[in-house]
């Protein structure tokens, strides 16, 4: 008798315990942050085995440890639902995510993600760009042009359903915007600058509405860019310089292309780009498409 009260007592606990309901309960890594944010959440539920996340923003996961990236600012309701068989609890919390202090736009790419500032020196190109990134205008388009050691280009409209060889280039919202140069904003590597037609049909060196590139670029030295100075007649400032002197870019098309952003993050994905394989028209013989998305 003394040798099966313990069986009884464990079989008495694992009959509560198989009854008992799951307890959700979870901690975040911030309940205050500036977008883009990404934001880990501990789950410390207690008798579940199975887990599901509402991240309030239209997003879901049943990890059990998982984190989360918001790119809207607002506050978001996230809640956790503790699971064990037909029983289950929750649990709410609140997040706040700030806008951002600068201009930010996160470019999906089918080789990573690239993050992007676009400059407030140059209102038209950066709400133009806006616009059209918010109308999903850039979504499905092709990196049409590819040039290692110069650039990625995109933002052809007629990319979007090309067939494999054809022609890329010429296409657009239907309207130009104005040059915006500014003498601080030059080609660096990363720089995000817009395409245009050339100056025999374009002398005012207007912008295209919506294709842009990406410098890819080359190292640059000091005997370089003496050079360019002397040919264009202008001074490279101290920053542009040893910006150049550091990341290097293409500084032969200062001046005469509208620089109106740069990539702050995944600059490895420019790289990757610019070394696919091209046709003879620069085109990659596989598609390289985006997804343009703005942090607010």
């Amino acid at each position: 008798m003394k040798q099966s009260i313990p069986g009884l007592v464990i079989l008495l606990l694992v009959g509560l315990s198989s009854c008992m309901k799951p307890m959700a309960s979870f901690m975040m890594s911030t309940e205050h942050i500036t977008a883009p944010a990404t934001v880990t959440f501990a789950n410390s539920s207690k008798g579940a085995n199975a887990y599901e996340w509402d991240f309030g923003d239209g997003q879901q996961s049943m990890d059990s440890i998982t984190t989360h990236r918001y790119t809207h600012a607002g506050k978001y309701d996230v809640t956790l639902i503790a699971i064990k068989g037909k029983k289950s609890s929750s649990m709410t919390k609140s997040i706040i995510i700030d806008p951002p202090t600068t201009c930010l736009i996160e470019i999906t790419t089918d080789y990573g993600v690239m993050m992007a500032q676009l400059y407030d020196v140059t209102p038209q190109h950066r709400d133009n760009f806006l616009k059209l990134a918010e109308e999903g205008f850039y979504d499905g388009l092709l990196f049409h042009r590819v040039i290692n050691g110069f650039m990625i280009q995109g933002g052809d409209p007629q990319s979007k359903n090309a067939p494999a060889g054809e022609r890329l280039g010429s296409g657009g919202p239907g309207y130009t915007v104005p040059a915006e140069f500014v003498d601080t904003l030059v080609h660096v590597k990363g720089a995000i600058a817009a395409a245009r037609m050339p100056d025999s049909v374009n002398p005012e060196k207007a912008s295209s509405g919506s294709q842009f590139y990406i410098v890819h670029g080359s190292p640059a030295d000091d005997k370089y860019l003496d050079r360019m100075e002397s040919g264009k007649g202008f001074k490279y400032g101290p920053d542009q310089r040893a910006e150049y002197l550091e990341v290097g870019g293409y500084p032969p098309l200062d001046g005469d292309y509208t620089v109106f952003g740069k990539i702050i993050s995944g600059f490895d994905v420019i790289d990757k780009i610019a070394n696919v394989e091209k046709d003879n028209r620069d085109r990659p013989t596989s598609d390289v498409r985006m997804t343009v998305k703005v942090i607010r």
